[in-house]
């Protein structure tokens, strides 16, 4: 496995000067950031990543006003007393994406995010408290007890609040292969755990977080 010096000097070079590579990669939201974050905003982005979920991300985005208005801003106390007819109704609702199976998700995981919140004070306690270091434990703790949160969905909803987590992006498992790592999508809980692990040394030699060295990973591999 290569190490964190390799990587930076092959994207420093890939991108010509420090200030290009520095402008191309995420921050993460501190953890004041991410507890302090409201519980109806977690629980629409949720929301939103799985309506994203195989559909163009600017179609879904035009429409979230109107989920935004039917879903009582996101509260969860309110989506969580959603009734199956309330939903079925949501149907005929033109303005908007008419998939039942991904309707009914909004009030289930309303339903996660208040268990969580009656337990730790606020969901974003979870999510800020939750050490990057297992970050895959997080993804399997929202697939769990969350609703349509497989697969990419966990880590790609963390991206989008702002918590710190790489991707297994199709150009980021290319680099991992093309480094010896894994020799496949990273699924099991064992290659799970060696990609960690990687990713667990590179922020330890240089300070960056995991989102930055998931970025710069997938900039390794051609393009």
């Amino acid at each position: 496995m290569r190490d964190y010096t390799w990587l930076y000097e092959f994207c420093l070079n890939r991108f010509g000067s420090r200030e290009a590579l520095e402008a191309r990669l995420p921050a993460p939201r501190s953890d004041a950031e991410l507890r302090d974050l409201g519980d109806d905003r977690y629980l629409s982005t949720i929301s939103l990543r799985i309506f994203r979920a195989g559909l163009k991300h600017s179609l879904v985005d035009a429409k979230w006003p109107a989920f935004e208005e039917v879903f009582f801003g996101f509260d969860p106390e309110k989506v969580a007393l959603m009734s199956a007819e309330h939903l079925e109704r949501l149907m005929q609702d033109e303005r908007l994406i008419r998939h039942l199976g991904k309707l009914k998700s909004v009030p289930r995981n309303a339903q996660m995010v208040l268990d969580v919140a009656r337990e730790k004070g606020r969901f974003g306690a979870l999510i800020a408290d939750w050490p990057v270091t297992d970050i895959v434990g997080l993804w399997k703790y929202l697939a769990k007890h969350g609703n349509q949160l497989g697969g990419m969905s966990a880590p790609r909803f963390l991206r989008m609040v702002g918590k710190d987590t790489f991707i297994p992006t199709d150009d980021m498992v290319a680099a991992l292969k093309a480094q010896g790592i894994v020799d496949k999508t990273p699924t099991s809980q064992k290659d799970l755990a060696i990609v960690q692990d990687t990713f667990n040394r590179w922020h330890a030699e240089s300070g960056r977080p995991l989102c930055q060295l998931s970025v710069m990973l997938a900039h390794t591999v051609n393009h």
